[in-house]
């Protein structure tokens, strides 16, 4: 494996265990003030909401300064933000920390940049299923630890999870070397950079798939933690718990499968078979009358996400130069940005007026939905050719 390759993903891991400690956590933290289902989402959604603000100026300025000093930025900033949501002591402080948090996290649209600076289209769908692994690592790791330090108290999890920020944070300062020659561009602000990615034929459909499936996927991951506490009385760590052995399965699937079901199939057929597998997961979660059947649909739904992830970047990325990769990448994060804005504030408003079953079947019809128009052809003018797939 390319050095640089291993030293990315490696930051990524260690600090996607930090992000994955909060998974279980958060949604039960804000509780713990006195919080409604209602601003529990708004807490979860403020920190999307200012990275579809930060993204696109982030991924320019990564063109323009370097990869590398980027990703340390915002990793400096997530460390301070889990500093403040460990010192909070209302609301108010938890929504500031997840601003904080959502201004400086450029870390992933980045790391997508860097990997495509340093692969070949053909490379590209299997790199970027090792990025796809980093998050399930983080999603088998740090749900889990956050479910052992859940046992010690709420802040325990969020201080372990600053401290592997800030080791992922010394590993990208001394080890990750550039790939980018500064250039004169200039950081694209939120709407410039969304309007030319949007003027791009062969990306604008892939765009709309992208705010579609973002949107139903975080009306999952915002409403997950309540869901299993409401339905079955679970607490942090079995939420921690479950959501590991969830993330093991995607481990398995991206570093495992993901290349050779490209291979075999393509990037944009890949991505409907994971849509597809979404689709059963969740809506047969939202039904399931008790905790063996629901730990069983949660199944297609992990090896689902696992298959989208990779295809949809891969398939975003081939539309863009290596000099525009930081640009449209930070477009790209912007929409997923604002589908993890929207999912989990309509997935908790719908919980809490229309009861358990109805957040999960929401977000099971959106990926639906997702599913009829890519098979449609909506993003046809954006996948890949037989050949590239091959």
């Amino acid at each position: 494996m390319d050095r640089r390759l291993l030293v990315i993903v490696l930051t990524l891991v260690v600090n996607l265990i930090g992000f994955g400690i909060m998974i279980p956590l958060l949604p039960l933290y804000v509780r713990a003030f006195g919080a409604s289902e209602q601003v529990i989402g708004m807490v979860i959604a403020t920190f999307s909401l200012c990275q579809l603000i930060a993204s696109p100026a982030l991924g320019a300025l990564s063109d323009r300064w370097g990869r590398r000093p980027v990703l340390v930025v915002s990793l400096v900033g997530t460390v301070v933000s889990f500093v403040m949501l460990a010192l909070a002591r209302s609301v108010p402080m938890l929504f500031a920390a997840r601003l904080v948090d959502g201004l400086s996290g450029g870390n992933i649209s980045t790391a997508r940049a860097y990997i495509a600076d340093i692969t070949t289209e053909d490379e590209r769908a299997k790199a970027y299923g090792l990025i796809g692994a980093a998050f399930g690592v983080g999603f088998v790791l740090g749900p889990a630890l956050g479910g052992a330090l859940g046992h010690v108290s709420y802040t325990a999890p969020i201080w372990a999870a600053a401290a592997l920020t800030l080791v992922a944070t010394v590993l990208a300062w001394a080890f990750l070397p550039e790939t980018v020659h500064r250039s004169s561009a200039n950081a694209s602000p939120l709407i410039a950079g969304l309007r030319e990615a949007f003027r791009r034929r062969t990306l604008r459909p892939l765009l709309i798939v992208d705010l579609a499936y973002w949107t139903a996927t975080a009306v999952f991951q915002g409403t997950f933690a309540l869901f299993a506490a409401r339905r079955f009385g679970f607490d942090v760590p079995h939420v921690g718990y479950v959501l590991a052995v969830f993330g093991v399965l995607g481990v398995i699937v991206q570093v495992g499968l993901v290349g050779r079901v490209v291979a075999a199939i393509g990037e944009r057929r890949t991505f409907v078979l994971g849509l597809l597998a979404s689709v059963i997961g969740l809506g047969g979660a939202a039904v399931a009358p008790g905790v063996p059947l629901f730990l069983l649909m949660l199944t297609p739904l992990a090896i689902g996400s696992a298959l989208c992830t990779p295809a949809l970047a891969a398939l975003i990325s081939r539309q863009a130069s290596v000099a525009e990769q930081g640009t449209i990448q930070g477009a790209a994060s912007a929409l997923e940005s604002l589908g993890r804005t929207i999912g989990p504030v309509w997935g908790t408003a719908v919980m809490q007026r229309l009861g358990d079953s109805a957040a999960f079947g929401l977000g099971s019809v959106l990926l639906a939905a997702t599913t009829a128009l890519v098979v449609a052809g909506t993003s046809q003018a954006g996948s890949e050719s037989p050949r590239a797939a091959a």
